[in-house]
């Protein structure tokens, strides 16, 4: 398989499971029988580690392709907790001591639920940023999208704007990959 489709489907099944993510409360309907919405954050993550190898080799795409690889690595942690967090099915108590003992752990709360899953974003945003001065709109979709996940999340725990966001960093990247036969279209 080519890395650009990769690349879309990491980006298909990402996009996909932060629409489900946004519905809330109603997430428990993609939830059975097993976890769909993790199931697929964690499928498409993997599938965009393919995008460290589209992008043109330099010192920014080392940078970011570390940063990518270990968001990838951290959202596989992330989907590993939220699986066993969903295996406790309706024991509410099961959950809360399993969320105490995670908070309570540093060692994993940091790599696997503040920082590290930020890295993906932060890194296919670094990743665009090589195309700043020759695809600026779609370079800037990429780079303002990513934080805005996170903020719509964590801070306005607002799941329509969290999904715009995520549509706005997957529709830059979009661009991005295919920013070579654009302009090969447009030359001919």
């Amino acid at each position: 398989m080519k890395p650009k489709t990769m690349c879309l489907i990491g980006l298909f099944f990402f996009v996909l499971s932060y629409i489900m993510f946004s519905q809330g409360s109603k997430l428990a309907y993609f939830q059975k029988p097993i976890d769909f919405a993790h199931w697929f954050n964690l499928i498409g993550a993997v599938f965009l580690i393919s995008f460290n190898k589209v992008f043109p080799k330099n010192n920014l795409n080392i940078v970011a392709s570390f940063l990518t690889t270990l968001g990838v690595i951290a959202h596989i942690g992330l989907c590993t907790i939220d699986f066993i967090m969903w295996s406790f099915g309706n024991d509410d108590i099961a959950k809360a001591q399993l969320s105490e003992h995670i908070s309570n752990t540093p060692s994993i709360l940091l790599p696997f639920i503040i920082i590290g899953p930020s890295l993906l974003f932060v890194g296919l945003a670094v990743h665009a940023s090589n195309f700043i001065k020759t695809n600026p709109i779609s370079s800037l979709m990429v780079i303002i999208g990513a934080p805005a996940v996170g903020f719509s999340f964590f801070v306005l725990k607002n799941g329509m704007f969290m999904v715009l966001s995520c549509l706005l960093f997957a529709l830059g990247l979009v661009l991005l990959l295919y920013r070579e036969e654009k302009q090969k279209i447009l030359t001919e």
